[in-house]
């Protein structure tokens, strides 16, 4: 794995609010986060979801921590996405709003 790609998606729901629509958003999604990248797995701690995601065939690990004001989003890369990275962090943060969005 590389070096972890840093997000942070700023909101101004509140904590509670604000992880109640990201595991709303995920149980909605059904693990399809676009064509490109899909949860295989997901899993919370406290306020921090940890998830397993697989983008462009390559497996990649992250958490979502769920702050005040903002989503603290971390995905440690294979080298491949590693490299996509660039395509991937505008994806990414796309994404995570898109979950906290009232549906």
């Amino acid at each position: 794995m590389s070096d972890p790609i840093k997000i942070t998606v700023g909101h101004r729901l509140g904590k509670v609010e604000a992880a109640r629509r990201l595991e709303e958003g995920f149980a909605r999604t059904k693990g399809q986060l676009g064509q490109l990248m899909s949860i295989e797995h997901e899993a919370w701690e406290q306020d921090t979801l940890r998830f397993r995601m697989r983008a462009f065939g390559q497996t990649a690990f992250g958490t979502i921590e769920v702050l005040d004001d903002a989503l603290r989003i971390e995905v440690s890369l294979p080298w491949l996405l590693a490299k996509a990275a660039r395509q991937l962090v505008p994806l990414l943060r796309k994404q995570a709003t898109l979950l906290l969005e009232k549906k």
